[in-house]
Parts: structure tokens; sequence; C-alpha cells
């Protein structure tokens, strides 16, 4: 028999997070810049799993996926009556969520990644943290995305696995098949108030429209790309945001969908290595 270990380890972290304490989960792998990994609307940190094993990148970052709260191994907390209350993410908590986490972890000046909510909140961080992150990178984002907050989403007759396969939709035709279909897993194992809480954020909370435009790319560093078979946050809305921010940068990911670290990692990879490189050098 053999066997092998991945490199990333996880730890629980105590966050003190609008006067709640959050027992909050996070894997991270390498050493050197670190590097915050937020995951998509209703998931968990697991979408970054090839990440966090990248030889390449784990010897220039040190890297941190971390569960939202109320996602994968972040459960609610304990300290308030959460389930008298609907789950809702507002842009204020998720704002101090990547925040704290780099304070608690006395992290000097992080990069932050993430992907669909998370590339939302990338250009929401450069907007109100830009002395925190060195740099941001926005997968699948855009300045406002409407219309997605819907009842469906969490209903008696609407199941996980129909949430789940609707994400399958999202995903580019040329990806992987197992790849796909992990993604779906991941997606199948959320509480089932997540996802459209998540996309209260996502739809409502996050709107930069009339304010992209006060980042200052020479403080924080930008760069958006969003996947080529994207029909949420399509290229076409990742490339209109990036006009409204001077200095930003943006990139289609050919050949990649809404999930493009999990859905292809070995695709995303060839196209996230050379920007966050170029991030790298300039941190030097």
């Amino acid at each position: 028999m053999s066997a092998r270990f991945d490199h990333a380890v996880g730890r629980y972290v105590h966050l003190d997070l609008g006067g709640v304490e959050h027992r909050v989960y996070f894997e991270e792998s390498g050493t050197g810049i670190p590097l915050l990994l937020q995951h998509t609307a209703g998931a968990d940190g697991r979408q970054w799993r090839h990440v966090l094993e990248d030889e390449a990148l784990r010897k220039r970052f040190r890297m941190i996926a971390y569960d939202l709260p109320f996602h994968g191994k972040s459960v609610p907390p304990t300290t308030r009556p959460w389930w008298r209350e609907p789950y809702r993410l507002t842009r204020q908590f998720l704002v101090g969520v990547p925040t704290t986490l780099a304070h608690v972890l006395e992290l000097d000046r992080p990069v932050y990644m993430g992907s669909s909510i998370g590339g939302h909140l990338a250009i929401d961080l450069a907007i109100e943290r830009p002395d925190v992150f060195r740099a941001v990178v926005g997968l699948e984002a855009s300045a406002h995305t409407p219309g997605g907050y819907v009842d469906e989403f969490y209903h008696p007759e609407i199941s996980n696995d129909f949430k789940a396969h609707l994400m399958y939709g999202l995903t580019a035709p040329m990806s992987p098949e197992a790849f796909r279909r992990e993604t779906l897993w991941v997606y199948s194992q959320g509480a089932p108030a997540v996802f459209k809480g998540d996309l209260y954020y996502y739809s409502i909370g996050h709107d930069v429209t009339k304010t992209a435009h006060t980042i200052d790319t020479k403080r924080v560093s930008v760069d958006i790309l969003n996947g080529e078979y994207d029909w949420s946050g399509t290229p076409e809305l990742g490339a209109a945001l990036a006009k409204l921010i001077p200095g930003a940068r943006y990139q289609t990911m050919q050949g990649l969908g809404h999930f493009p670290m999990s859905e292809n990692p070995q695709r995303f990879l060839e196209v996230i290595r050379p920007v966050l490189e170029r991030i790298a050098l300039a941190s030097s």
C-alpha cells in the first residue's frame, strides 16, 4: 500500500465579526507573500484545493483558502440564535472577513483573490480597504449583477441537487468532466439557505457602478479576469468594470467558465501564474 499527502494544512481561528465570535476554518500552503483565497457563493474553500498544491505558487505565496462563516467547516456561531433570522450575506460582513483574518494572522498587506461573490469582493476591498491589501484579483467580477436574489433558491421544492446542476451550466464545455462534477459535488453540500443568502450580496449588496472609479491602483493593484463561458459574470461585464477603474487590468480566460480554479485547474493555473508573478515582482 502507498499513500500521498497533500501540502495544505487546515486550522481554525476565532474571529470577532460584528461583535459575534465565529470559528472560521482555513487551509494554507506555501511560503512567501500572503494570498487570501475566497470561494464562490454557496460553496467553500475546497474550490481552491488544486491551487494550494501548485508547486510554483507554493514557492512564492503563503496561500490561505478560508470557508466563510456558515460555509463548509465554518459552522454557525454558538453565541447567537442565528436560526431565528434569515441568512443574508451583506457587504459589510463580507468585507470584514478577509480584513479581520489578515489582521488576526498578522499578514503583511496580503494579496486577495476571489471568484464570483469573491470577485465582486475584490473590488469592494480595493475601494474600502486599500491600505490592508497590496493587490486584488477579481475572477468573474462585474460592477453590478442584479436579478439573482430570488426565492426559488431557498424553497422546499428546490433541492441542493438542482442548484448544483444549475452551476454545471456555468462551467465551460471543454473543462474536464471529473472537475466539473467535483464543482457540483461541493455545491450540493451547502446548507440549504446559504446559496440564496449569498446572492443577496452578489445581486444587491455589491454595486460599484458609481464608486469603482475612486480606486487608486497605485495603492492597490487590480486585476479582473472573467471566463469565456461564464454567462453570469460575462467577459463583457468584466471588461466594462475594468474600464471604470483607472489602471486596472482585464483578461478573458479562454476555455473557462464561472469556476476556473475548480472546473479546470490546469488551464486556470496557466492563466493565473503570470498574473500573480507580476504582483510578486512588483512587491519585491
